[in-house]
């Protein structure tokens, strides 16, 4: 039997076409990215989470000559409310990236880890995350959940 998935995405030409809430959200994520250390790949990745109280929490990328033991932005933000506030829900991440490792106009996406570590963030919660990731130049895509970003999660209903 086949079956069929589909997932759903909002495309906007630019972030500015999304709610002035979320705008705040942008600006937090591009200061993060601003102090990434990313000395060995001048990729530099920077995360915005909103909590279910208001609260903003940033993350960035830490990179490591030891290659893998840096922790990509999204990981460090969802690690650090895990940390800080623990049981408070993550309403939104917004991820943004500064650097030549994708073109200006690609929109970066969470890499298989931290999809997975989003996807039981968002189960233990209960409740979806949304997920804004913004180009460069503005490009945007929306979803309104993990689970349209990672199918077949690991260990994860």
């Amino acid at each position: 039997m086949k079956k069929q998935l589909t997932i759903h995405y909002e495309w906007l030409e630019h972030w500015k076409e999304l709610p002035e809430s979320e705008h705040v959200l942008i600006d937090k994520a591009h200061e993060a990215a601003q102090k990434a250390y990313a000395p060995y790949s001048d990729f530099k990745v920077g995360a915005a989470l909103l909590l279910a109280d208001g609260t903003i929490v940033k993350g960035n990328n830490q990179e490591n000559i030891a290659y893998p033991s840096g922790l990509c932005a999204e990981r460090v933000a969802l690690f650090y409310a895990g940390a800080t506030y623990p049981g408070t829900a993550v309403k939104t991440i917004v991820v943004v990236a500064e650097g030549d490792l994708i073109a200006e106009d690609e929109c970066v996406s969470p890499c298989g880890s931290c999809r997975q570590v989003m996807a039981e963030s968002e189960s233990r919660q209960e409740i979806p995350i949304r997920i804004i990731l913004v180009s460069r130049d503005g490009k945007t895509w929306v979803f309104d959940s993990v689970k349209d970003i990672l199918v077949f999660p690991f260990g994860v209903k």
